[in-house]
């Protein structure tokens, strides 16, 4: 059976580790990568689908993926999805501040809308496992905008009843971001000893490469529940 993995959020920080260490991964047969434009990376199992993720449900993915097929050898792949003979991953690390949004009802969009659509498009397509990347203080009833809708979006997700439900909470993220964050680059600053010291560890900085590397092997692994919480602490042990 073939194995497909399908990302969104692939240009930010998790994302691009993401991506790397699955085409590195050969337990995955084909990559196909969700985003507004298109990256500056070729490889044999990437497939780069432009879409708007306001319109998602819309996207013509077999007509992108055999145009990007010019010697047809992903005819196969395009079949074991339409007969339902492909084992489907998807990973979800789409997120952005309420800053970069320019509001809380942008942010909003961005942070839950995005990411439970892509989450039912892609269990549309056959995907029996989701990885989700949240949030440390990830709450519902959360006081903090951010974390509130980080809270929000866990629950739709556990509603869509995939096979099973990564949901991956880090700490404060350390790798090179594309953009800066002064508030992120003073919170480094603060928080780094903790990583150095070892301690407070559900707390401490966590390098994006972890992440990544985390959710691929429970991607893979063998699982008796179909929701879990992966605290930032086990990522680090991990």
């Amino acid at each position: 059976m073939k194995k497909i993995a399908i990302l969104s959020g692939t240009s930010g920080l998790i994302g691009m580790q993401l991506l790397h260490q699955l085409l590195k991964n050969t337990s995955y047969d084909l990559i196909i990568s969700l985003g507004r434009r298109t990256l500056a990376l070729k490889h044999e199992k990437l497939i780069q689908l432009k879409v708007d993720f306001e319109d998602l449900s819309n996207l013509d993915w077999e007509e992108q993926l055999r145009m990007a097929d010019l010697g047809g050898i992903y005819f196969p792949i395009v079949q074991a999805i339409k007969e339902s003979k492909a084992e489907i991953h998807a990973f979800s690390s789409i997120g952005t501040t309420i800053k970069s949004a320019g509001s809380k009802e942008m942010f909003f969009q961005v942070d839950h809308d995005f990411v439970v659509e892509f989450a039912k498009w892609s269990k549309s397509l056959g995907a029996s496992r989701m990885l989700y990347v949240s949030a440390l203080g990830a709450d519902p009833q959360s006081s903090i905008y951010y974390n509130k809708v980080k809270g929000e979006t866990e629950e739709d997700l556990k509603v869509l009843s995939f096979g099973y439900l990564g949901l991956f909470q880090p700490s404060l993220l350390l790798g090179s971001r594309s953009e800066f964050r002064l508030g992120e680059e003073i919170a480094k600053v603060f928080m780094k000893p903790l990583s150095w010291l070892k301690i407070l560890p559900k707390y401490r900085p966590i390098h994006d490469f972890q992440v990544a590397k985390t959710m691929i092997f429970h991607a893979n692994e063998p699982k008796q529940v179909k929701v879990e919480v992966i605290t930032s602490k086990e990522m680090q042990d991990f």
